[in-house]
């Protein structure tokens, strides 16, 4: 189906996936309406701007409605200040991995320390390969959704 994401998110083991980045982009987004599971969503990526609308995931947390479009940096900054909660910042990775791209988020700012990694998938039951250095599973736990971490920083957590 058109404009769903399906994605399964990780914590990291360790490091040992930093030789096998080809490249890394430097991502700053914010949320101006989060409801039901549902978001608005303005992100810089780059030198680019977009704008994102996502619904809440599914029962188990793997796919959800995405509709993204470009938007002109000019109007970035007006739009952050219409952001709920704080902003987030971080440096994404993109590891290849078999037929499929891991994209590794370094959060920065109130979430430093925190290293998730996301590989995108046609479907939910696609078999994809796990590299040793992924580490527990965390596909549909909320806490580690940007939108909850723009409202409870990693580095609140206990």
């Amino acid at each position: 189906m058109k404009n769903i994401e399906i994605e399964r998110k990780f914590l990291l083991k360790n490091n040992d996936y930093k030789p096998f980045i080809t490249k890394s982009v430097k991502i700053k987004q914010g949320y101006i309406s989060v409801e039901k599971g549902n978001s608005v969503r303005v992100r810089s990526k780059g030198d680019k701007a977009f704008l994102t609308i996502k619904s809440a995931t599914n029962c188990n947390g793997i796919s959800r409605f995405e509709w993204e479009r470009e938007i002109d940096v000019d109007d970035l900054q007006g739009l952050f200040s219409l952001c709920k909660g704080g902003i987030i910042e971080k440096t994404r990775h993109l590891v290849p991995s078999g037929k499929h791209i891991i994209e590794i988020d370094e959060f920065e700012g109130d979430n430093e320390g925190l290293v998730l990694a996301e590989i995108e998938l046609e479907t939910e039951n696609e078999p994809y390969e796990k590299p040793s250095w992924l580490g527990d599973e965390v596909t549909g736990n909320r806490q580690y959704y940007n939108y909850f971490l723009s409202k409870f920083p990693y580095k609140t957590w206990k």
